[in-house]
């Protein structure tokens, strides 16, 4: 029989959360970015401490034009460790001030590395004119190649990644070609994906147990692991909540028991070789 469900009922989870090894990729990345953007910003300031001395009014031009392209390489390389950062750990796009400074950071750090400086050597007196207008030129140019480079034009968001599990999880567990599971949500999905049926296959539902999460927080801390039943030996005596695979992922259950024929047994479900052997006639 054709399974005619809607495709919103067999999503992988309502609310797309980053794995610990995102956010922990995520977290390294952003952390060289900042220390990158922190050179460029360095640069900037040697360039204006440079200028006030008057080091570049009658000549060293390769020397300032070496600062402006440095400048322009540690910020670039900040902004796209930070967009790569942002792809494995987005913000919400319904929380629109964090979205755009996020997803548009890189943009905002080059033009403070770049404007101070620039504006400076064109309000420069004392610099030959014919240097100030190369070095000016050069530092627009590359101000608005850093800048460009630090825009994301289509920032991901977990709204966005949410629908693209929802539809990466449907095409699944349908045995379609999945062209909706883009990098960021594909092993996630097939995971969930695979652990539904897993349980599906073994207690006849896709209702699992775990320990809830730790002072009424929505999230674990911890990774924890989900059974079959609530009087598994593992969560005798401690707080638990049930639902799906999906459920039990979002609270950071991602780790499916290894005792299943241990686990059916205690929780009444016979497993399909008890099934089978009780079938088969007497030899």
């Amino acid at each position: 029989m054709a399974d005619n469900t809607p495709a919103d009922d067999v999503d992988v989870t309502k609310d797309w959360q980053a794995t610990q090894g995102q956010e922990a990729a995520a977290k390294r990345l952003r952390i060289f970015a900042v220390l990158s953007w922190m050179v460029a910003i360095g640069g900037e300031i040697a360039g204006i401490v440079l200028l006030k001395r008057h080091t570049f009014d009658d000549g060293n031009l390769p020397l300032l034009i070496g600062l402006l392209v440095g400048i322009a390489i540690f910020a670039i390389a900040g902004s796209l460790m930070w967009k790569a950062a942002n792809k494995h750990d987005p913000a919400r796009k319904s929380d629109k001030v964090k979205f755009f400074v996020q997803n548009q950071l890189g943009a905002i750090i080059a033009l403070i590395a770049f404007l101070p400086l620039i504006v400076l050597i064109f309000m420069d007196k004392d610099m030959d004119p014919k240097n100030k207008k190369i070095a000016g030129g050069v530092g627009v140019v590359l101000a608005v190649v850093a800048t460009m480079m630090g825009v994301s034009f289509d920032p991901p968001s977990v709204e966005q990644y949410t629908e693209d599990m929802n539809s990466c999880a449907a095409q699944i567990k349908a045995n379609q070609p999945t062209t909706a599971c883009s990098p960021e949500v594909a092993a996630q999905a097939k995971d969930i994906a695979e652990d539904s049926a897993t349980v599906v296959e073994a207690s006849g539902q896709d209702v699992v147990y775990w320990i809830a999460p730790e002072n009424g927080a929505k999230r674990s801390a911890t990774p924890h692991v989900f059974h079959l039943c609530k009087d598994v030996s593992p969560l005798r005596g401690k707080v638990v909540n049930s639902g799906s695979v999906t459920k039990a992922y979002a609270e950071n259950a991602n780790r499916i028991t290894k005792q299943i024929p241990m686990e059916q047994r205690q929780c009444g479900f016979a497993s399909a070789t008890t099934n089978e052997n009780a079938a088969a006639p007497a030899g």
